[in-house]
């Protein structure tokens, strides 16, 4: 079911000044001081920062972000603490967040956290349904944010909370924040030793509190509040063992580089194989490639991951470009146009359900279209104005440069991984004569069409799809001034060519250029913007030819390697055996820059135990133990 629309807050005050919301008919935070309520109730309230002190990890869960002054107020005691944790989550939903402008004014209140506020706003992300997992304080603190309502941001997190923070408004405004749904919700996401601060002590709270298993006390509450709640969980649990930090990442194109550097960033240690000379040399070896979404009318699976993995890709293309490391990018704007007048009307009742904010994506008429793309199209279509083109061998390296200044990276190119092998609980990457090249207790591949070599990936329905881009010269400033897409794509001139493309033969071996296939390129290119492909020669253009992996459903395969066959298809996903230590990155077609970070940022998570930065049902989709619960028709491959 598609989620519906946001409507963002509206700033108001009320008289006294405290901001407002009409929507609630409620105040956000007390009138007696909204940062000193968020220290005394939800950081006192939950023990902090005494419980986060001396620990690798520590998640915090927030029923409702508001003015994200609780977020705030934590990441500035937090940043205080010498004894801190060396990673700080938290986790916070909204159905109606504020826009960035909102924020800073109202943010501006607190001079105080005036650094921490602007690093917040300058990362803000777009206004979308769904979870968008923001880097802050270099990497250290994680703030995920579920746009939408919390009953149904709660049932699809995937994390084990620390400490909650129920804030929202008053139970009597806002009842469905406080239902005994959204206590139980709360306990299925409680890691052992859990804590829970509000300010609220109505009985109805209480009463699903303890219903939902919590144990709960009152103590003195915040300015004119003579109470307040405090609450832990009451059954304990084991927590799960940290990981020995050590990797073995098969594959340094786009999928492995993107996983190395997530890695790293948790302190991983990491051995990077390839058989060429450098990163980014195969699928991810092209001269320019796209990195948009793809929205659906029902904002189908697709359609969210896809969102999901541009926006968490450009925000990790800003990330490299502040710390100095460029990757070869433009968020030029992508124009995907219409291929008749039917489906130009289907593409606008698209741009209408959604809702989307327009600077993300809008729709344009023939005559918009145009002026943006600088020369004659034939229909409108979607604008994706904050999307564009990458270079995927510069943000490889780039990848690389940022995961080696986080921790120790091996890399070995030009070796040639023949065979695996799982000795006294480490993976062995050996070479043809049986010697080991690297070993690791994880082991990821991310190699490719290549992963099917190995017998530990055989149950994996991979196929290999030949693409080939032709690059034609192209002067500077030469239109099209945003790359544009119609079944095929090209980009605007970079270096002196633009790409178009691409092909997609599945099982189609030849690694040599064919002029039938810059042919192909050049009526897609011609079909998109006419005129545009007068000149050119089929028999004399340049290009590459790649072996993307590809999948029956279109969709990547992301998680731990299955270890069985041959099972019964009632059998729930996460029951399924896996493979001890052994992780796939594959599957990602022809999106690769769509997929792979928000993929790799996946995958440590799951690796680690940290929150997921997708929903439960995405990570489902994703899994690559999903085939084994199809029947064989069902698994083919989709245009």
């Amino acid at each position: 079911m598609a989620a519906k629309p946001l409507i963002p807050a509206r700033l108001a005050f009320a008289a006294d000044g405290t901001p407002y919301s009409a929507t609630f008919d409620d105040v956000y935070h007390s009138a007696d001081g909204g940062l000193g309520q968020a220290r005394h109730v939800f950081l006192a309230g939950n023990d902090l920062p005494r419980r986060w002190q001396g620990r690798e990890r520590f998640v915090i869960l927030e029923t409702g972000f508001g003015l994200g002054l609780n977020f705030l107020a934590t990441w500035a005691t937090w940043r205080a603490d010498p004894q801190r944790c060396a990673r700080l989550h938290f986790i916070s939903c909204e159905l109606h967040p504020f826009s960035r402008e909102d924020l800073a004014t109202l943010h501006a209140r607190w001079p105080e956290l005036a650094p921490l506020a602007a690093e917040l706003q300058d990362r803000w992300p777009v206004l979308a349904p769904g979870l968008h997992r923001l880097h802050l304080d270099g990497g250290r603190v994680s703030l995920t944010l579920y746009l939408g309502d919390a009953r149904d941001g709660l049932d699809r997190l995937t994390l084990c909370a620390d400490a909650f923070y129920l804030d929202g408004f008053s139970p009597a405004r806002n009842p469905e924040l406080w239902s005994e749904r959204i206590f139980h919700l709360l306990a299925r996401l409680a890691a052992p030793d859990a804590t829970l601060a509000t300010w609220s002590v109505a009985g109805p709270v209480r009463e699903g509190l303890r219903r939902a298993g919590f144990e709960l006390e009152k103590s003195p509450g915040f300015g004119g509040k003579r109470q307040m709640l405090r609450g832990h969980r009451t059954w304990p649990a084991q927590r799960e063992s940290t990981p020995d930090r050590h990797a073995l990442i098969l594959g340094a194109g786009i999928a492995g580089c993107s996983i190395a550097e997530r890695l790293a960033a948790r302190g991983w240690r990491i051995d990077l194989i390839d058989a060429a000379d450098g990163p980014g040399q195969g699928a991810s070896g092209n001269h320019a490639g796209v990195l948009r979404p793809l929205p659906s009318l029902d904002d189908n699976r697709m359609s969210r991951l896809t969102r999901a993995g541009s926006l968490y890709g450009w925000q990790t293309i800003a990330r490299l470009h502040r710390e100095g490391l460029a990757p070869k990018a433009d968020a030029c704007g992508v124009l995907h146009l219409a291929r008749d007048g039917v489906q130009e009307g289907k593409m606008r009742k698209v741009v209408d359900a959604l809702d989307l904010p327009r600077a993300h994506l809008r729709f344009v008429d023939s005559a918009e279209a145009a002026a943006i793309a600088g020369c004659a199209v034939q229909y409108g279509g979607w604008f994706f104005s904050d999307s564009g083109w990458v270079q995927p061998p510069s943000l490889c390296r780039a990848l690389l440069q940022r995961a080696e200044a986080s921790a120790p990276l091996r890399t070995h190119f030009g070796r040639q991984v023949e065979g695996l092998a799982r000795v006294d609980g480490r993976w062995q990457a050996l070479a043809a004569d049986g010697s080991v090249i690297a070993e690791a207790p994880t082991l990821i591949l991310a190699a490719g069409t290549g992963v099917m070599r190995f017998p530990v990936a055989h149950g994996l329905p991979v196929v290999s799809a030949r693409g080939q881009v032709s690059l034609l010269p192209a002067g500077a400033g030469s239109p099209p001034r945003v790359v544009v897409c119609c079944g095929g794509y090209v980009s605007p001139e970079v270096d002196g060519v633009r790409c178009a493309g691409a092909t997609f033969a599945v099982d189609d071996a030849e690694p040599a250029l064919r002029a039938a296939d810059h042919a192909e390129n050049l009526a897609k290119l011609e079909n998109m913007l006419p005129g545009a492909a007068t000149g050119f020669d089929a028999d004399q253009l340049a290009g590459r030819v790649g072996f993307r992996p590809a999948s029956p459903d279109r969709l990547p395969m992301v998680g731990a390697l299955p270890a069985a066959h041959g099972i019964d298809r009632g059998t729930v996903l996460s029951d399924i055996p896996r493979q001890p230590g052994a992780y796939v990155l594959s599957g990602y077609g022809a999106r690769g820059l769509v997929w792979s970070a928000i993929a790799a940022e996946l995958l440590a998570s799951q690796i680690e135990g940290d929150p997921l930065p997708l929903e439960r049902d995405l990570c489902d989709a994703v899994d690559p133990a999903r085939f084994l619960l199809r029947p064989p028709r069902a698994v083919r491959l989709e245009d």
